[in-house]
């Protein structure tokens, strides 16, 4: 009966360690890089983006330099670094 119980108790043990183990690699992918903006919004978007902070994005492979905003339908904007109103508009705001 002993024998039963330390046997249950080290299988329930080991499954929860995996599980918890596997929890940081649930949303990736082996061999996929993170979305990242491959295109930059055309025109002046200032009234979509919420928010106090930014992003900025190095061009790299097919991703391409860019100031990534948040919006107000939770979507990420990625904005020409060089057009005068990302310019006003990082001014105001704090990177992160």
């Amino acid at each position: 009966m002993t024998v039963k119980i330390l046997s249950i108790t080290l299988l329930l043990l080991s499954v929860c360690v995996c599980c918890h183990s596997s929890e940081g690699t649930r949303h990736r992918h082996p061999g996929l890089k993170p979305p990242c903006c491959v295109d930059i919004t055309k025109g002046n978007k200032t009234a979509e983006v919420v928010g106090e902070t930014y992003r900025e994005q190095a061009a790299s492979g097919s991703c391409v330099k860019a100031i990534i905003f948040n919006t107000k339908d939770r979507k990420q904007l990625c904005a020409d670094p060089d057009a005068q109103w990302v310019k006003d508009l990082t001014a105001k705001m704090k990177k992160v």
